[in-house]
């Protein structure tokens, strides 16, 4: 059998750790995060990658999901990690596994894993809020508003029913732009959002604007995540979390790297658990 597709049952031991960056797009952006999970997992075995599987009755694909966009919003910043059982070239495989997805779900960049954490570099977005037939100027007075209060409360519906939390605290930056020239009124509001626990999406901050300011919003919110990754809190910007894996691949390609170092140990990875 090929070492391309090898059996669960084979239990072969992963080697190599890549690190993707997707996008979600157009119409695409309604996949909900289980679908992006079974598209995926398509594409992988459309693309021939030697997956690494999980031990234990059940063995699934190691691939990890990290701080996944919301069903609706648009994302150019989706991060994955996914275990491979034979080393592959990234470049490669970033194509290959385009090529497997939909026009809609792009494959952006493939990394190999350095040293730390992927989930842990993921502190803050930065998302676009695009309120069309909103007027920008008071679009800027009602942001003005939200931000000279301390603390907003916003109500979302969960799995345990409706809770409520502030919105506030989360964002670090907030600021409004006109849309293009000669199109249709628009105002583009810009966000930072440093990630925590309740999770604060851009639609709650929409919602904290409007809680405390009377704003005219006559249609749908379109939510684009920009960006993605460590924050820089004394600037309020996002920094790119792949940039310290480019850095240690750079390094041991130039020899630069420490010998005794280990960059990742793939086989010691917790899998993602399956989907429920």
């Amino acid at each position: 059998m090929s070492p391309t597709q090898a059996p669960p049952s084979q239990q072969l031991p992963a080697v190599q750790k890549l690190r993707v960056r997707f996008a979600k797009r157009g119409r695409l952006r309604f996949t909900s995060h289980r679908d992006f999970q079974r598209a995926f997992e398509r594409a992988v075995r459309r693309a021939e990658l030697p997956v690494a599987f999980s031990h234990g009755f059940s063995p699934h694909p190691k691939i990890s999901y990290a701080g996944a966009a919301p069903t609706g919003a648009a994302s150019e910043a989706e991060y994955l990690e996914i275990s491979l059982t034979h080393e592959r070239d990234a470049e490669e495989v970033r194509r290959a596994l385009d090529e497997a997805l939909p026009p809609g779900l792009d494959v952006l960049e493939v990394v190999v894993a350095g040293p730390g954490s992927l989930a842990d570099r993921l502190e803050a977005s930065e998302w676009q809020i695009r309120l069309p037939g909103t007027d920008p100027d008071e679009a800027t007075k009602a942001v003005e508003q939200f931000l000279a209060t301390e603390e907003v409360l916003v109500e979302r519906m969960t799995k345990r029913g409706i809770r409520s939390f502030d919105c506030r605290e989360a964002v670090l930056r907030l600021a409004v732009s006109s849309g293009e020239p000669d199109v249709e009124t628009c105002a583009i509001l810009q966000v930072v959002v440093r990630h925590g626990t309740p999770s604060v999406r851009p639609d709650d901050v929409l919602a904290g604007v409007l809680e405390v300011a009377t704003l005219a919003v006559t249609g749908p919110a379109l939510l684009t995540r920009l960006a993605q990754g460590p924050l820089q809190a004394d600037t309020g910007t996002v920094d790119d979390p792949l940039a310290r894996d480019r850095d240690a691949t750079q390094a041991t390609a130039t020899g630069q790297a420490d010998p005794d170092h280990q960059t990742h140990s793939a086989e010691g990875d917790a899998a993602a658990p399956p989907a429920s």
